[in-house]
């Protein structure tokens, strides 16, 4: 296999989700006014209730509830691997390497995850994504920027099979672009990147202190 398959198919698949999406809400403004369709929370209803009436309208506000149980279901179960297959690999609190006696699943990383999943319910949606973005932007993207750095820079005895075209200049723009992000979420969830980066980076000295016990 071509190692040039995985790039093509991340840009393959952005510009056939963008193009499905495009047509999509060309659909729908097609039938609903735009001014009104975003101050829609029920587009989807809304949008096959003009078309087909209340019940269809109905079918498909309960298809849209199953398939976002579906996806929280499906992406809690993922997650919840991630602490595990760490632990198993030595390289996360030992705890989360641990199986269901009878069920064979890490219940104690699906427990916890299941917790904090909870514990986000609290809060409204747009809220939660902001927080969450922010995150990820000091976890993992800018950390991204910097570990490539370091990769180039002091791992050359490992296998890097893609470059990145006109090196560093896209580092750059995206450190730019993540930053700009950052800095204009407003203070709150800058305050809460930082702190999840700061609770994280605790968690690791702990989990080293508990190896060198």
């Amino acid at each position: 296999m071509s190692i040039s398959v995985i790039p093509r198919s991340i840009v393959y698949s952005v510009l056939a989700v963008a193009g499905i999406y495009s047509l999509m809400n060309l659909s729908i403004i097609g039938v609903i006014p735009w001014r009104e369709a975003v101050q829609s929370k029920f587009i989807a209803a809304q949008f096959i209730e003009k078309l087909y009436g209340t019940r269809a309208a109905s079918a498909v506000t309960v298809l849209v509830l199953w398939t976002a149980f579906a996806s929280v279901f499906a992406l809690l179960l993922g997650y919840s691997r991630i602490p595990y297959a760490a632990a198993v690999n030595g390289h996360f609190f030992p705890v989360f390497g641990r199986l269901h006696p009878t069920g064979k699943f890490p219940h104690v990383s699906l427990l916890v995850m299941g917790l904090l999943s909870i514990g986000a319910a609290f809060w409204n949606l747009e809220t939660v994504i902001s927080a969450l973005l922010t995150s990820r932007i000091l976890v993992q993207f800018i950390g991204q920027i910097f570990a490539l750095r370091h990769l180039r820079n002091h791992r050359q005895d490992i296998v890097r099979p893609f470059r990145m075209w006109l090196y560093p200049l896209p580092s750059i723009a995206a450190l730019f672009g993540w930053v700009y992000v950052f800095v204009t979420s407003g203070w709150a969830f800058m305050g809460f990147g930082l702190l999840t980066l700061t609770v994280g980076v605790a968690a690791y000295f702990l989990w080293k202190r508990g190896l060198q016990a």
